[in-house]
C-alpha cells in the first residue's frame, strides 16, 4: 500500500508539471500560428524510440491537433509541425517547408516556443510557493528554544563532529535565528560549512567536509538528518489497540526513561526504543507528581503507538498575500540557486553523481508513503523549479539545447542545417538515455 501511495503521488505530481510544461510549448506555438500535430501527456511510444510500440490509452482530435494520453509514463510531448524533436527526425519533415511550420518562423519566435515550457514551470513553481506561504504561513523553532536543551546529534552528526547537548552560536560565522538555518540547502551546500557551538562551557568550531551532502546520501544515513532539536515531550494520545495503550501509557504521561536509562528527550527516547524491535522494555513515565514503571511491548518498527506533544515552543507567522508574493517568489528561485550550487559541487567532485541523480523511483520515495497535501505541494513546487532548471541545461534534445542553437542563429544570422540539428538531437537523446539508465540502475541498487 505504501508503494502505491508513493507511485500515485509521483504520477499526480509529474502529470501536473509535465502537462503544464508541454502546454507552455503548445500555447506559444499557437500564438505564432504554428501547427501542433499532437499534445500528449506521457509518451505513446517506447521512449526514446519514436516508432516502437506506438499506441495510446485514449485520444481525440480537435482542429489540427490530436490530444491524448500515452502508455509510457515518462514525461510527455507536443509534436510541433516542422520541428526536429524526440518524436520525429529530419526524414519525417515535409520536403517543402510550409508557412505553418516551426522551421519557417523567425528565430525569435522559435526561441519563445522553446522557452514556453520552462517559463510555465517557473510560473507554476512561483504560484505554488506563494500559495504555500499565504495559506500555510511559516512555522519554525527559534534557536533560543533549541539552545535551552542543546541539539541532538545523530550518528551522522557525531561522525561530523557534533555532540548531543551542543548549543548553536553561529553557522558559517552568521547569526542563526531558526533551527532550519543549520539544516537547509543554503548551509549544507556551502564550500566549507561549519558550526560554532558551545560545548561544556567552551566555544568549539565544528568544520564539515565539502562533501557533506555526499555523506548524508550514504545508505546507512538514508532519511537521517545530522542534527535534530532536543525536545522534551509528553504523550498527547495513544493509538487505539496499540502496545502503548495495552501497556498502560496514558495521555499527558511524560516518558523519562527506558530500562532505567534517563531519556527525557523525544529523539533519544525513540532511538533507544528502535533497539528493541519486537521485544519488551520498561518505560518510566512521570504521571502528575509520581513516577510509574510500565512494561511495554515494542512493534517490529520500533514503535509503541502514541502521538507526542512537544514541550518546545515554536513560532508561527502568517503572511498576507502582499507578503507571500515576494517571500514565495524568493523561495522558488532559491531552488534554482541551490541547483546551480549542487551542479558546481558535482563538477568539483564534492558530490558523487550516483548520490545526487534520481530516477522517478527516488522521487517517489521523497514523496513518501503517506499522502500529505502540504508535503505533496511543497515537493511538487520544488520539482517544478528543478524541471525548469534541468530543461534549460544546454544538452541537445532538451529545451536548453534548442535554445543554444537558436541563440547562435539570432547572433550569427546563420541557421544550422537540419542535418546538424538531427545529429545533435541524436547525441542529446543518447546522453539522456544514458543518464536515465544510470539513474534507474542507481535507485534500483539502493533499494536492496
Amino acid at each position: 500500500m505504501d508503494k502505491l501511495v508513493m507511485a500515485a503521488q509521483l504520477i499526480a505530481g509529474l502529470s501536473i508539471l509535465v502537462g503544464i510544461h508541454e502546454f507552455g510549448h503548445f500555447a506559444a506555438a499557437k500564438i505564432f500560428k504554428i501547427r501542433v500535430n499532437k499534445f500528449y501527456l506521457f509518451f505513446d511510444f517506447l521512449f526514446p524510440f519514436p516508432n516502437l510500440l506506438k499506441f495510446s490509452i485514449f485520444k481525440f482530435k480537435k482542429g489540427d491537433t490530436e490530444y491524448g494520453l500515452g502508455w509510457f509514463p515518462m514525461g510527455g510531448y507536443v509534436d510541433i509541425a516542422g520541428m526536429i524533436d524526440e518524436s520525429k527526425g529530419a526524414d519525417d519533415l515535409e520536403s517543402v517547408p510550409q508557412p505553418w511550420e516551426f522551421r519557417t518562423k523567425p528565430a525569435w519566435q522559435r526561441l519563445i516556443v522553446m522557452m514556453g515550457g520552462i517559463i510555465m514551470n517557473v510560473i507554476t513553481g512561483i504560484i505554488i510557493f506563494v500559495g504555500l506561504s499565504y495559506y500555510v504561513g511559516e512555522k519554525y523553532i527559534p534557536i533560543e528554544e533549541i539552545n535551552k536543551y542543546g541539539i541532538y546529534a545523530s550518528e551522522l552528526g557525531e561522525k561530523l563532529g557534533l555532540k548531543t547537548g551542543d548549543k548553536i552560536i553561529n553557522a558559517n560565522g552568521q547569526e542563526v535565528t531558526k533551527f532550519r538555518d543549520i539544516t537547509d540547502g543554503d548551509f549544507i551546500l556551502e564550500d566549507h560549512p561549519y558550526l560554532t557551538v558551545e560545548r561544556d562551557g567552551k566555544e568549539v568550531k565544528v568544520e564539515f567536509p565539502s562533501s557533506m551532502l555526499d555523506l548524508m546520501s550514504e545508505k546507512e544515513y538514508e532519511n537521517m538528518s545530522y542534527v535534530y532539536p532536543r525536545m522534551p515531550f509528553k504523550v498527547d494520545r495513544t493509538v487505539d489497540g496499540s502496545f502503548a495503550e495495552e501497556g498502560g501509557i496514558l495521555a499527558n504521561d511524560v516518558p523519562v526513561a527506558v530500562n532505567g536509562i534517563q531519556l527525557p528527550y523525544y529523539t533519544e527516547f525513540t532511538t533507544e526504543l528502535s533497539k528493541y524491535k519486537g521485544k519488551s522494555v520498561n518505560i518510566t513515565v512521570k504521571r502528575g507528581e509520581k513516577l510509574v514503571d510500565l512494561d511495554v511491548n515494542i512493534d517490529e518498527n520500533g514503535k509503541v503507538g502514541f502521538y507526542p506533544a512537544f514541550l518546545l515552543e515554536s513560532e508561527f507567522r502568517p503572511y498576507t498575500l502582499a507578503e507571500a508574493i515576494p517571500i514565495g517568489t524568493k523561495e522558488a528561485f532559491n531552488v534554482i540557486t541551490l541547483q546551480v550550487k549542487a551542479f558546481g559541487k558535482m563538477f568539483k567532485g564534492d558530490i558523487s553523481p550516483s548520490k545526487s541523480i534520481s530516477s522517478p523511483i527516488g522521487i517517489a520515495k521523497i514523496y513518501g508513503p503517506v499522502w500529505d497535501w502540504l508535503r505533496f505541494w511543497s515537493l511538487t513546487g520544488l520539482l517544478s523549479m528543478v524541471l525548469a532548471f534541468m530543461n534549460f541545461l544546454p544538452i541537445p534534445a532538451l529545451d536548453g539545447g534548442h535554445v543554444v542553437f537558436l541563440t547562435y542563429e539570432i547572433i550569427t544570422r546563420k541557421k544550422p542545417s537540419e542535418k546538424v540539428l538531427m545529429v545533435a538531437q541524436q547525441i542529446g537523446m543518447l546522453i539522456l538515455l544514458s543518464i536515465m539508465i544510470f539513474a534507474f540502475g542507481n535507485d534500483i541498487i539502493k533499494s536492496f
